[in-house]
């Protein structure tokens, strides 16, 4: 199984996203990546910002936490969203260091409705709206994906 640290930066009621092209189809994701050797989570955050984004975060507390099964071990994800904040930058995407297409400002309450990886939106729509604590999701199920 694979590890996908990743951060939710919100402003005005707003998450950054990145939009990658799936098929035919558009995938949203939460800035982050794989950890290199001996990297640790908030590490790993940071530098994926900085090299995909030209952004320099703060990686606060942990928010959620989910796995997307596969029945291959290798293709398995566990996905450790942190909260966080832009200390300095403004995100631009840095084509030479991602496949995603765009940097994408989209308001709170439209997540539930976009093919996001991982599936999270609903969870996070209630983390902020209802006030509910960071969560164990346990399986991810991605409706979208075969």
């Amino acid at each position: 199984m694979r590890c996908r640290p990743a951060i939710v930066i919100m402003e005005n009621d707003h998450v950054l996203l990145m939009r990658y092209q799936f098929g035919s189809g558009m995938v949203y994701n939460f800035p982050g990546g794989n950890p290199d050797p001996g990297e640790i989570f908030p590490e790993t955050i940071c530098r994926e910002c900085r090299e995909e984004l030209a952004v320099e975060v703060e990686v606060g507390n942990m928010l959620l936490m989910g796995e997307v099964p596969h029945k291959e071990e290798k293709k398995s994800v566990l996905h450790i969203l942190f909260e966080g904040k832009i200390v300095s930058g403004i995100p631009i995407l840095q084509a030479g260091e991602t496949t995603a297409q765009e940097v994408c400002w989209v308001p709170l309450h439209q997540l539930s409705s976009l093919h996001l990886y991982p599936h999270v939106g609903e969870a996070l729509q209630d983390l902020v709206f209802l006030q509910k604590k960071g969560v164990y999701l346990g399986a991810i199920q991605q409706p979208w994906v075969d």
